[in-house]
């Protein structure tokens, strides 16, 4: 009996297509603040990537009326592997379509669907080269990006999406749990790092963040010395910090038109066979922080629209409250939030992200 088509052999997160209102304002905060390099200009849209990063973009910005997310897309093992996506998502039954060279700018053949938790993702391989930037420090600015490094989407049934992607060969780093095997967050990757997609619990499909890697926590600082001596410091949502999930260094900034943009570094390792997988439980504070600090309740409640292969905007979905035996209070998003008041810890419920 044939099992059905094998899953495309994916490599990492390859690139993000983002709608934004006002390409002007997008282009001062990506390229004159966060310093990516301008690969390809039009009128209506940009192509960017990090000083290392030789393909022809990791981020599309292209102009609309509302904020949205256009396109997750993932790089595959060689342009067979293009076609091997096309056969295994028509048998899951979700939309399918084969793109043309050149439909995006710098992009060869590839295939876009509506994966089964909502989101349009791209699948390609072949790609205009570009110059990489990687020793061009003439060039790098206080705080260079170096790459993409990972998505992370909101996702209401967070088990159907770990199950998902670990079909699709994704390795599992890091998750947050309780002890009713309820599972409210994971970490997922292919290429050797902490993750290429991560899933958060909330209201769902939509996008949490894109994150790019820089090679230092300083370049991080920088930016955030950028826009205070801007008088921007409004785009700093949260840090900077170091994550207990990940061990990264982070940053989170918000966009001219909210799109949240993680500023990531310093996270590990994940490569072997039996790369093991850390369990956080759902009322351990340091999850989020490794500090402690409280998280601003906008990082548990904002997201960005998704747009489904028609540019038409994905209905959303809440998640199923569930409440902690523990404590008494309604679970959701990642789990507890934990704040400190007057030296005692307490679980208190975050806004709206039910």
């Amino acid at each position: 009996m044939s099992a059905g088509p094998v899953p495309p052999d994916v490599i990492r997160s390859g690139y993000a297509e983002l709608v934004v209102t006002d390409l002007a304002a997008a282009r001062w905060f990506y390229v004159d603040v966060l310093g990516l390099v301008v690969t390809a200009e039009q009128p209506d849209a940009l192509y960017l990537r990090g000083f290392e990063e030789y393909l022809h973009h990791s981020l599309v910005l292209r102009l609309g009326e509302v904020p949205a997310l256009a396109r997750l897309a993932y790089r595959v093992r060689g342009q067979p592997q293009v076609d091997a996506a096309a056969r295994y998502f028509a048998s899951l039954g979700v939309p399918v379509r084969r793109v043309p060279a050149g439909t995006t700018l710098g992009v060869g053949e590839a295939v876009r669907i509506v994966d089964p938790l909502g989101f349009p993702v791209e699948f390609f391989y072949d790609a205009e080269h570009t110059e990489r930037f990687t020793q061009r420090y003439d060039l790098h600015p206080g705080n260079a990006i170096t790459r993409l490094d990972h998505f992370n989407v909101m996702v209401p049934d967070v088990r159907a999406g770990h199950d998902y992607y670990r079909r699709l060969g994704f390795g599992v780093s890091e998750t947050i749990e309780d002890d009713a095997d309820n599972l409210y967050a994971a970490w997922l990757y292919r290429k050797q790092t902490v993750h290429d997609i991560a899933l958060t619990g909330g209201a769902g499909p939509r996008l949490h963040h894109i994150a790019f890697a820089t090679a230092e926590r300083h370049q991080i600082l920088h930016t955030c010395d950028m826009l205070g001596a801007l008088s921007r410091e409004h785009h700093i949502e949260r840090g900077p910090g170091r994550h207990g999930v990940s061990n990264a260094f982070y940053l989170y900034l918000r966009d001219p038109d909210g799109h949240r943009i993680e500023i990531y570094t310093t996270d590990y390792y994940t490569g072997d066979p039996d790369n093991p997988t850390v369990r956080w439980s759902v009322d351990d504070n340091r999850r989020r922080s490794f500090w402690g600090h409280a998280v601003v309740p906008s990082w548990y409640t904002d997201g960005s629209v998704v747009l489904d292969l028609d540019g038409r905007p994905v209905p959303v979905s809440a998640p199923e409250a569930r409440e902690s035996e523990r404590t008494g209070v309604v679970v959701g998003a990642d789990g507890f939030a934990v704040a400190t008041d007057g030296g005692t810890r307490r679980s208190v419920k975050l806004g709206n992200q039910l």
